[in-house]
C-alpha cells in the first residue's frame, strides 16, 4: 500500500497539479492538508473520477484536511480528540486494509506565545491519541504536515531558525516524546543521513531556486506498521511545477502482513 501526504496549500489553486500528479503516481491513499475550503467546495467529483473514495474535514479559507483512498475506507473520524472547543479542521482518520491512517495538519505555532502554546497543547493531544491506539494494539500511521523540523539536519539554516516555532526546543521535545512511545519516523528510519531532504520551500526569498528548504512533512508508524515498511521518499519534482504548493508530496510504502 502506497500512502502519500501532501500539503497542497489550497486545493482550488492546485487542482490541476494535484490531478496530474495523482494520475501519474496513483497512490492507494492520499492525505491532503490545507485544502482551504468547506466540504461542499472540495472537488470530490474530479477525484472520484480517478477512482478515489473521498472524505474531507474542511474549513473556510484556512486549514482543512482530506482523506482519499482507492481502497475501501471504514470508520472515518474527524477532529483530534481531547478538546471539544477546538474548531480547527486539522485531523481526519480512517481504517484501510487493517491500518488506522491518521492525516494531520499540526499547528505552525508562530505568531505569538498563545499560538505556540496551542501548538504544544495540540501535540500533547496527538501523543494521547497515539498512546490510545497503541493501548488498543491498533496498527497505525500518523502522516501529514507536522510543522516540526526534528533536528538541525532538517532545516537549511539552523541558526536562522533557532527561535522559529518549527525548531524551538519545546516543540522538538514534544516530537521526541511522541516518538518515544515506540514509533518509527519512516523517512529517517530508512535514510538516516540523507542531507537536504526538504519537503517545504517558502515562496519568499527564492527559496526553491536556492534550495533553502525544511523537512516538516512526516510519517510516524506504530511498531506493527514499521515492521512492514518497504520505502519512504520525497517527490521534489512537484515543487518545481507552475503554481506549485510550497510543499511537495512525501510517500511511504507498506507491505502486506507476513
Amino acid at each position: 500500500m502506497k500512502i502519500v501526504t501532501w500539503n497542497v496549500n489550497s486545493i482550488k489553486v492546485r487542482l490541476p497539479n494535484v490531478l496530474e500528479w495523482v494520475r501519474a503516481n496513483t497512490p492507494d491513499v492520499l492525505l491532503l492538508q490545507e485544502i482551504k475550503c468547506v466540504d461542499a467546495d472540495f472537488p470530490a467529483l474530479e477525484l472520484r473520477e480517478l477512482g478515489y473514495e473521498v472524505h474531507t474535514h474542511g474549513q473556510k479559507t484556512y486549514n482543512g484536511v482530506a482523506f482519499l483512498s482507492r481502497l475501501p475506507v471504514s470508520d472515518i473520524s474527524r477532529g483530534l480528540p481531547g478538546d471539544d472547543a477546538d474548531d480547527h479542521a486539522r485531523w481526519i482518520e480512517g481504517t484501510v486494509a487493517g491500518i488506522r491512517i491518521c492525516g494531520l495538519y499540526l499547528p505552525n505555532g508562530n505568531g505569538g506565545e498563545e499560538k505556540f502554546a496551542y501548538k504544544l497543547r495540540w501535540m500533547a493531544r496527538l501523543e494521547a491519541r497515539a498512546e490510545a491506539l497503541l493501548m488498543d494494539e491498533t496498527p497505525f500511521v500518523l502522516a501529514g504536515d507536522f510543522n516540526i523540523c526534528p533536528t538541525a539536519a532538517d532545516v537549511w539554516d539552523p541558526p536562522a531558525f533557532a527561535g522559529d516555532a518549527l525548531c524551538r526546543p519545546e516543540a522538538r521535545a514534544a516530537w521526541r516524546s511522541i516518538l518515544n512511545l515506540g514509533l518509527t519516523e519512516a523517512f529517517r528510519g530508512l535514510h538516516p543521513d540523507r542531507p537536504k531532504a526538504w519537503t517545504f520551500w517558502d515562496y519568499q526569498g527564492a527559496a526553491w531556486r536556492f534550495d533553502h528548504g525544511l523537512r516538516i512533512d512526516h510519517f510516524l508508524l506504530s511498531p506493527a506498521v514499521a515492521d512492514r515498511l518497504i520505502a519512504c521518499d520525497i517527490d521534489r519534482d512537484a515543487r518545481g511545477r507552475e503554481k506549485a504548493s510550497d510543499h511537495t508530496p512525501v510517500w511511504c510504502a507498506i507491505g502486506d502482513v507476513a
